[in-house]
This record gives C-alpha cells, structure tokens and sequence, in this order.
C-alpha cells in the first residue's frame, strides 16, 4: 500500500507540475518545435546518451570489482539497463538498485550493506561530475549577469567539487580506493556524454537556442531531477527551463521541447531493459 501511495503521489505530482509549465507557454509553438526537429540530430543524442550509460556500468563495475564480485561487462551491462528500466517504469516498487543488490546478494553471498555503499558512492560520483560542468557552464552562462555573486560562488563549487570528494572518498568509502582513479575519470566521462546529448537536441531544434544557457539548464535540471518527487523527473526538468529561461528573456517553448525530447530518449533507452528481465543476468555456477 505504501508503494502504491509513493507511486501515485509521484505521478500526481509530475502530472500537476506538466499541467503548469503548458499552461505557461505557447503550447502551439511547442507543437510547431516538435514537429519540426531533425532526426539525424536525436540519432546522434540517442546514441551518445546510450554510450553515456554504458560508461555508467563501467564505472559501476569497478565498484562491484572492489566487492569481489566477478560480472562480465556484458552481464554487467544487461544488469543496468534492466535497473534503468524498473527506475523508470516501476518507480514506487523495489526500483533498478533494489534489483541489482538483491540479484547480486544472491549470488555472491555479498553483504547488503557493502552493495548499498557501492551502489551509493557510484550515485555521488556522477553527482560530483554534474555538479563540477555545471558550475562551469552556470559561470559562462547569461544567469551570471544576473546573479553575479552567484558565478563566483559556482566559480569555488567548481575548484573544490573534485578535492572534497577525493577526501570524503578517503575518508568514508575505504572499501572502494582500488580503482578511485578510473571511477572518478570515469564519472566525468559519462557526464560530459549527457552533455554531448544535450547538444545534439539542442542541434535538433528547428531554431538553435542559446547553447551555454541551455546546457547549463539542462544540468542544473538534472540535479533536480535526482530528487524523488517525481517520475523519472518528469515535470521537474520543465519546470527548469519554464523558469530558467524566463530569467534570461528567452521563450520557454524550446526549453519544454527539449526536456520532452530528453525524456522520451531516456524512455526508450530504459525500455531496452525489458528485453533482458526473464533471461538470467548473472551466470549460474
């Protein structure tokens, strides 16, 4: 019962956050966006988007390495995405981490705890990456000329992002010091990819909008994102652009295309899942 009410309460919300941001642009020129965008373009975010997750496993894999658990990349790789497919489509159940620990426990004998830990510093990894480009994009970008004090502070988030995660890492994750070299470079690889995507549906877009104010929106919408209020962030990330972009005196129009493209390359990436949930992910002994 209480994941049901987690579930619709999710859905209420992104539903109630969607209603809001339409009723403050023109819908008809939204339409007119999205009719017009170019595929070869979505092509090539789709792909990169893809690599980026790729990437990701990789990086999760090192994680699980440290743990003494022996995944092929290609068992790895199937793990993920059915992970990413229950994250997205069952987002009030057990979810795509809950899937992976219990599988992985499973079969390894492996300590909850110790899956939750990697699971949760791979999480910060990424995090740590998103929050370094968009410290750098969000100083270059045009909110600096209205939030001067706001740019130099991005400015020193950006400087120190790296050495106090290097330090917290040390300090609080000692069972995941083996590969910290190729986990954080890693980490900012699979960041810089979802930025790549994210140039590529700006690319897409029938006009090109400001590139540097967009990316940085975008990023600043992916850490809203990470907070679980809605599904798989949708209403959230328009939201950001609605008031992002009124900000800076652009049309919120292109802004809610972008993150409705965005959204529906994460759908039907995630749904690649759906082809591995009754094969066994893990080899049998």
């Amino acid at each position: 019962m209480k994941k049901s009410i987690k579930t619709a309460v999710k859905i209420a919300i992104s539903f109630i956050l969607l209603f809001f941001v339409l009723s403050n642009i023109d819908t008809k020129k939204l339409v007119s966006i999205l009719k017009e965008v170019d595929f070869f373009w979505l092509i090539l975010a789709f792909i990169a988007f893809n690599i980026s997750k790729i990437v990701s496993s990789i990086r999760l894999n090192y994680y699980f390495k440290d743990l003494n658990i022996e995944l092929t990349q290609i068992e790895n790789l199937r793990l993920y995405y059915v992970g990413m497919f229950y994250n997205l489509f069952l987002p009030g159940g057990i979810g795509g981490d809950g899937y992976k620990i219990y599988l992985l426990r499973k079969k390894f004998q492996t300590p909850v705890i110790s899956l939750v830990n990697a699971t949760l510093i791979d999480r910060i990894s990424g995090l740590v990456a998103l929050l370094f480009l968009c410290a750098i994009l969000f100083f270059f970008s045009s909110f600096t000329k209205l939030f001067e004090q706001l740019g130099f502070l991005a400015l020193i988030c950006a400087l120190l992002a790296y050495p106090i995660f290097l330090y917290l890492h040390k300090k609080l994750f000692k069972n995941f010091l083996t590969y910290l070299k190729e986990t954080t470079i890693l980490g900012f690889i699979v960041q810089a990819l979802q930025l790549i995507c994210a140039y590529f549906i700006i690319k897409a877009l029938p006009q090109t909008p400001p590139i540097i104010d967009f990316l940085t929106l975008f990023l600043i919408s992916s850490v809203v994102a990470v907070l679980p209020l809605t599904v798989g962030g949708v209403g959230a990330r328009e939201l950001t652009f609605l008031y992002g972009l009124k900000l800076i005196g652009q049309d919120p129009a292109s802004g809610v295309a972008f993150s409705f493209i965005f959204f529906l390359i994460t759908l039907i990436s995630s749904s690649i899942g759906i082809f591995f949930i009754h094969k066994p992910l893990i080899k049998s002994d």
